[in-house]
């Protein structure tokens, strides 16, 4: 709940900002294809570098450090957008140094973060546990696009827009701040003969097992505590690697969906170029797939805990029906798929990462984290080169999203029957323990 209003802070910033990357661009002179390059880019530096900054955290057992890092560095970039118009020529490359900086911020802080969190909701079910904190974080996704909504509705000012936003910010790190104060490392907290990584406190070994041993655990699946902990040997033994048949074929999986989830930046573009709706109105569009994605987020997050990793397999099938829809000539058609690419982008941003800390054991969490989003960043880049390249060819496009979606689906199916963990029951059987 405490990082769902840091979250709820910073997602006001971050996704106040989101919806006006594209009409941004656009003022400034950019292209179809430069906004998709810019936000393609973005979005790969948000999923790609985790793969640096997750096995990073993971050495270095620093999880608070890069998660304030990188709420610091977005509540730092977006406000400074308000300088992109005044910047004179210098302004396109800066808003879109700006908007890049803005992801940067979310690749440093995501692993160590959701490294936490993955502690914190092992006891209530990690369906719901990361259910309950997305919904947090896009009440704020939600309210930050009304605020600067309201703010160009009064001024006509996209800086003023942007400027506003330093008032989240710094709530965001007020918050932060009062929460480091309380809540330590998972490295900080004092281990025994046997220590349950990441636990808040560590818990002790399992009923019947020799003091500095790994507990017995079913053919195939990782060594890990009822609680979803990983017990190390007492002599500092290796964790078990990252890179599990499951884990990789669910990380390829991610790459193709992502490839096909087109970023906002080209919707808010299309919405203002193409189908001639008021700057002013875009931002109430995203808060309403914000509104989406919090239904998406919490009612995958209980049928994941419930039915199991099944509830996966309608992410595909979302995301194929947003380029039909998003980017048709009729806005009402558009709004339909603005409200598909919310539900989609909750499901991404909740349930998928409740299965990544699934497959893999807590000391490797923040590495697969990283190498999982790397996935997704590769596939946001090149998502953001096919929606920029053909956009003027929408047949083409959907046909290409379609194919993606396709491939991702198979690799979700070979996941799930590779999966140890796609049974129900799994987070509240956690909860009991």
């Amino acid at each position: 709940m405490a990082f769902g209003l840091v979250s709820l802070a910073t997602d006001m910033v971050s996704d106040g900002a989101r919806p006006l990357g594209g009409p941004l661009l656009a003022q400034l002179g950019a292209s179809a294809l430069f906004v998709g390059l810019v936000t393609g880019a973005a979005e790969a530096a948000a999923q790609g570098l985790r793969l640096v900054f997750g096995p990073w955290a993971d050495r270095t057992g620093k999880y608070w450090t890069f998660t304030m890092a990188g709420y610091v560095l977005t509540a730092v970039c977006v406000p400074l957008l308000a300088l992109a118009p005044l910047a004179g020529s210098a302004g396109l490359a800066l808003a879109a140094a700006l908007l890049i900086g803005d992801r940067v911020g979310k690749a440093v802080r995501s692993p160590a973060k959701t490294v936490l969190l993955a502690a914190a909701a092992g006891p209530v079910g990690r369906g719901r546990g990361f259910a309950v904190h997305k919904s947090l974080d896009l009440a704020g996704a939600l309210l930050g696009p009304l605020l600067v909504s309201a703010v160009l509705v009064a001024t006509g000012s996209l800086s003023a827009a942007f400027a506003v936003l330093v008032l989240p910010a710094a709530a965001a790190l007020a918050i932060l701040v009062w929460l480091r104060r309380r809540v330590p490392d998972p490295g900080d907290v004092p281990a025994g003969p046997v220590a349950a990584v990441t636990e808040f406190p560590a818990d002790a070994a399992a009923p019947g097992s020799a003091p500095g041993s790994v507990p017995a655990s079913a053919p195939g699946s990782s060594p890990a505590s009822s609680s979803g902990s990983v017990l190390l040997p007492a002599n500092g033994g290796r964790p078990p690697s990252v890179f599990s048949g499951a884990f990789v074929l669910f990380a390829a999986a991610a790459f193709f969906w992502s490839a096909g989830l087109v970023a906002f930046g080209v919707i808010s573009y299309h919405l203002t170029a193409d189908v001639a709706v008021p700057v002013s109105v875009v931002p109430l569009l995203y808060a309403a797939a914000m509104g989406a994605a919090a239904v998406g987020a919490l009612a995958s997050g209980v049928l994941y805990d419930r039915a199991g990793a099944a509830v996966l397999l309608g992410l595909p099938v979302l995301i194929a029906g947003v380029p039909v829809l998003a980017l048709a000539p009729s806005a009402g058609v558009v709004l339909a798929g603005v409200l598909v690419w919310g539900a989609a982008t909750g499901v991404q941003d909740s349930t998928v990462k409740a299965l990544v800390a699934d497959l893999v054991p807590q000391p490797r969490q923040g590495t697969a984290y990283g190498v999982f989003a790397a996935f997704e960043g590769a596939g946001a880049l090149a998502g953001g080169v096919l929606y920029g390249s053909l956009y003027g060819a929408r047949p083409v496009l959907i046909a290409a999203v379609a194919a993606l979606q396709a491939a991702a689906l198979v690799l979700l199916l070979i996941t799930l029957r590779r999966s140890r963990r796609p049974s129900a029951g799994h987070g509240r059987a956690e909860a009991r323990t």
